[in-house]
């Protein structure tokens, strides 16, 4: 095995990935877009907007936090370019973003407007609520009539506004001749809306108003908790496309679209640029990193007749690729297909409140109709029987089906974000508890993805001086590490001269009147180790090899441990070469793993598993991961993955640590348990009600306090998991 070819992680080499363009000549005015994948905080938006406004060019520049993103208004003389290498410099990460290939940004105007809806059904209900106090107190005849026609007036329109998710999402079911919680919902948000007028105006005794409200109320207030937990980011699919590079510089220096690219067509890729098609090399000399594709943590050599696929990084010199594919024909696009097919593919799993949905909803009409026939064929009184079927209706009403899911989610969801886990899907936790087998990631996720020196120590000082002197003249990982560690243990560079970077071979100068060279072991002329390893050759003396390891991430090894102890069924997937993954492997205990996988692989073999009845946590932090992500039944990102990878993701972890996904586990456990629990006390109190209610004993306005006990005890019942241990 050669000493073999290092790269950062993904996230790191996210940024480099800004600097594909060439000549901002050719550029038009436009709207430039940023991504900021590493901004956290207000000083940073100030930071990078000042930065911004300092570049010629540029008109405007506003930064969205949340987003993550830079919106750039710049004339011709400036390009993303030139503004991503800017604010690289003063220390934001920032590349370029196709604004084309985005869907526009909208804000969460769905949590708003459920918010908006449950703020009016409150304060309606409070007032109707303070006005039926009157009527219960003993008001009759006329001042009876008058508060119940006031409270028309604040609650129909109220009604109306509120509870339009529910009357829309009864009326899309009915339409495709099917049945869901929200009809039975509507039905008795409007019965009892129609019954409390009816009454109003033949001098009831009685209007059911603040009962109509209080259903509308409690429903919205389980739909939003519902909304909250779900995430509000785009498509996975949308994002991968966004990262495609969206110009590619030409043999003549001019920038095209990659639309306008044409099989055979020659494009330069600079150092430091994302390789815009897949083609070959026709001319040049490089190192390309392939961690975002294949998950490699080393770069491979890139010469004459050398494969590049879209979204490989041009490391040290400038190469000439010819095209074979570009834009939705490129690799990098296919692996964007793949993961919009996998993520609706997840999507079709039926959640617990969606099954209990299919045989509550008819149920409940049957139990309505059956009272109102009954109760009409005995007494022959339209009036009553309508009540009654009215409070079978409000008395069976799902609202703590409604809730269980969601009040329970929304616990464990904080219980989680506590210990350090973000979860991003309503479904997730009941997911997470059917898992019996977990895919792990290597570099980035089980590792922290950065090489550091092994055998530091035992090397001389002359050629620590000699190495670090060689190591700042060139962006490769592996230099970069072992110049940081010079600098750490206080080393002084040797003063070297006409030093010279060999692009895909190292780095050579003049020491001492003799030749030095850092690079690959075939370049000296040496043997490689089995190990990753970069040699130094000073004048004709025997290569010196300088080793790196790759650090486990903080709690990997716990996380591994606790999983196996669940009973779990561990697997290590990873694109590294294979002694790299048996050695990460054995570290943190894990049994099974297999190297070299490419994103397809990957997806495939978590597939495969699926096919085979096992239940996949997928943990992955790459571009190369995506797909496997997406396809797996739960998935877990580091929040110092990409974007795109975040985005596709079902849980993110917060902090730096894995070991918060063996209490994940226990959590979702918990609360599917929760949940059963929380369908056997709306069952348990239906089996109660229901007889009462069908008995006649039960007036619209009892069923709605059984129906809001109900809930309340549900939603008691989930808090339980804020302290579960």
């Amino acid at each position: 095995m050669s000493e073999i070819q290092m790269s950062a992680c993904p996230a790191c080499l996210a940024a480099p990935a800004a600097k594909d363009v060439a000549h901002a000549h050719d550029v038009k005015d436009a709207k430039i877009t940023l991504s900021l994948p590493a901004i956290h905080c207000a000083a940073c938006i100030s930071g990078v907007e000042r930065e911004l406004a300092r570049q010629p060019g540029v008109r405007a520049a506003r930064v969205n936090l949340t987003l993550k993103r830079a919106q750039v208004d710049a004339d011709h003389t400036t390009s993303a370019t030139i503004l991503a290498e800017a604010l690289n410099r003063v220390g934001y990460e920032a590349y370029e973003l196709d604004a084309g290939a985005l869907a526009a940004t909208q804000t969460d105007r769905q949590g708003r407007a459920i918010l908006a809806r449950l703020a009016v059904a409150g304060f309606a209900m409070m007032n109707v609520m303070l006005l039926s106090v009157a009527v219960w107190s003993g008001a009759s005849d006329a001042t009876r009539d008058m508060f119940h026609l006031i409270s028309a007036v604040i609650a129909l329109p109220a009604i109306a506004f509120s509870a339009q998710p529910f009357f829309a999402s009864a009326w899309g079911a009915l339409r495709g001749r099917r049945l869901n919680m929200d009809v039975p919902i509507s039905l008795a948000i409007v019965l009892a809306a129609g019954m409390s007028i009816f009454e109003t105006f033949h001098s009831g005794a009685h209007a059911y108003f603040d009962a109509a409200l209080s259903l509308t109320f409690f429903l919205l207030a389980g739909r939003y908790l519902d909304h909250r937990t779900r995430s509000v980011a785009r498509s996975a699919a949308e994002e991968l496309t966004a990262l495609e590079v969206p110009r590619a510089t030409l043999e003549d220096g001019s920038i095209v679209p990659i639309g306008e690219l044409a099989r055979g067509a020659i494009v330069r890729v600079v150092p430091g640029a994302r390789v815009p098609v897949d083609g070959v090399v026709v001319e040049g000399g490089s190192e390309l990193d392939r961690s975002l594709l294949t998950g490699e943590t080393l770069p491979v050599a890139a010469s004459l007749g050398t494969q590049v696929s879209a979204g490989e990084v041009n490391l040290t010199g400038p190469l000439l690729v010819q095209v074979s594919a570009a834009g939705e024909d490129s690799s990098l696009h296919r692996l964007a297909d793949l993961v919009a097919m996998a993520e609706t593919s997840r999507n079709r799993y039926t959640s617990l409140a969606d099954r209990a949905a299919r045989i509550y909803a008819p149920a409940v009409h049957l139990l309505a109709l059956i009272a109102f026939l009954g109760w009409f064929i005995t007494t022959g009184d339209m009036r009553h029987s309508l009540n009654i079927a009215v409070a079978v209706l409000i008395i069976t009403c799902p609202c703590a089906l409604g809730l269980a899911v969601p009040a329970v989610t929304t616990a464990a969801s904080g219980r989680l974000f506590r210990a350090g886990m973000l979860i991003k899907s309503s479904t997730a936790l009941e997911r997470l508890a059917e898992v019996d087998t977990v895919v792990f990631d290597k570099t980035g996720t089980l590792t922290e993805g950065r090489p550091e020196p092994s055998n530091w120590s035992e090397i001389s000082h002359e050629a620590r001086s000699v190495v670090m002197a060689l190591a700042a003249g060139s962006a490769h990982p592996l230099s970069a590490a072992l110049h940081a560690m010079a600098r750490d243990t206080g080393c002084e560079p040797a003063g070297v001269v006409d030093v010279t970077e060999v692009p895909g071979q190292g780095i050579e100068a003049q020491w001492n009147s003799q030749r030095v060279r850092l690079g690959r072991a075939a370049w000296l002329g040496c043997e490689a180790l089995p190990q990753t390893a970069t040699y130094l050759q000073i004048g004709s003396a025997v290569p010196i090899a300088f080793t790196f390891v790759d650090q486990l991430r903080a709690g990997a090894e716990v996380a591994v441990a606790a999983l196996k102890a669940q009973g779990k069924d561990v697997v290590l997937l990873s694109g590294d070469a294979p002694a790299a993954v048996a050695d990460i492997a054995a570290r943190v205990g894990i049994s099974v793993w297999d190297a070299e996988c490419l994103p397809m692989d990957k997806a495939a073999r978590v597939e495969a598993l699926s096919r085979n009845g096992r239940k996949v946590l997928m943990v992955g932090d790459g571009l190369n991961d995506t797909a496997a992500l997406a396809a797996a039944h739960v998935s877990i990102s580091p929040a110092s993955a990409l974007e795109a990878t975040r985005v596709v993701s079902d849980i993110v972890l917060l902090g730096q640590s894995l070991a918060p996904i063996g209490e994940a586990t226990k959590v979702a456990v918990s609360a599917t348990r929760r949940i059963k629990e929380n369908f056997a006390i709306a069952a348990g109190y239906n089996m109660i009600a229901i007889p009462i209610a069908l008995a006649g004993f039960a007036t619209p306005l009892a069923a709605a306090l059984a129906m809001s006990t109900s809930s309340i005890t549900v939603s008691l019942n989930a808090l339980r998991l804020r302290g579960f241990k």
